[in-house]
């Protein structure tokens, strides 16, 4: 694995993490720090001993957004490339086959909260802070924003926090059903990785299924397909071997 500059990836067991590593920005994206970070995340999704992924930041900040320095001093054809590039970080954790799960150490603001939102679960620091505030800026957000921030909670909600653009605590995130876990500032990074070691030992090709079939039903795809689709992976998962294994072990404990 080569070294990055504005990353770490480090690794344990069937768990990887990735670190967003500019703490003196607080973690602000530059276009250097997208490349890293959209390579970083190609090549855990390519390592299949790796059945977790977990992304989180180095310092107070899980990402402040864009460099604004940076981002303000686009050329229109560098915003356009910004975008795309932004476009393929997304898609990456999404569209993965297996869980990456946002580990929100401190602020998580713009593009930060946007990739947070495209993981799977988040699990956020009591002192935690997220939020899209590009309406300071006469903006809105870019990185699917809008619409993923829809999918997981109520558009009441989803509106309060655009149009005001503010800033909004672990507690509060988690009682709106955005966070999955509010964890401790002193043992934060313990138990996100208890988490997801947990997570891991589960087996990973039902679990990829499982998060393939629940972003489905987030699209216009019909619900019938969709339930099909459900039928078709679940026969598939029963005839295979390890499916049969664990059926036989269940039953086995049972008769005991």
């Amino acid at each position: 694995m080569k070294a990055f500059k504005t990353i770490t990836i480090e690794t344990t067991n069937a768990i990887a993490v990735l670190k967003f590593n500019r703490p003196a920005q607080l973690n602000a994206m530059n276009r250097e720090m997208m490349d890293e970070i959209i390579e970083g995340i190609h090549w855990i999704n390519a390592q299949s001993e790796y059945h977790v992924a977990v992304i989180t930041g180095t310092g107070r900040a899980f990402m402040a957004g864009a460099d604004i320095k940076e981002y303000g001093s686009q050329t229109p054809e560098e915003f356009d490339a910004f975008q795309e590039k932004g476009k393929e970080l997304y898609d990456a954790i999404e569209n993965a086959d297996k869980p990456w799960i946002a580990g929100v150490n401190g602020f998580a603001l713009g593009g930060g909260c946007e990739i947070a939102l495209a993981c799977d679960m988040i699990l956020a620091s009591e002192s935690a802070k997220m939020g899209l505030p590009e309406v300071f800026l006469s903006l809105v957000p870019g990185g699917g924003g809008t619409q993923r921030l829809i999918q997981k909670i109520g558009v009441n909600r989803v509106k309060e926090m655009l149009f005001l653009g503010g800033q909004y605590e672990a507690n509060t995130l988690k009682d709106w059903g955005l966070v999955n876990q509010v964890v401790s500032n002193e043992n934060f990074l313990t138990e996100v990785m208890d988490f997801a070691g947990k997570l891991s030992r589960r087996p990973h090709k039902s679990v990829a299924q499982l998060k393939r079939l629940a972003n489905m039903s987030l699209t216009t795809i019909p619900f019938e397909e969709r339930i099909n689709e459900e039928a078709i992976v679940v026969k598939q998962l029963y005839l295979d071997e390890e499916a049969q294994l664990a059926i036989k072990k269940f039953i086995k404990k049972s008769e005991q």
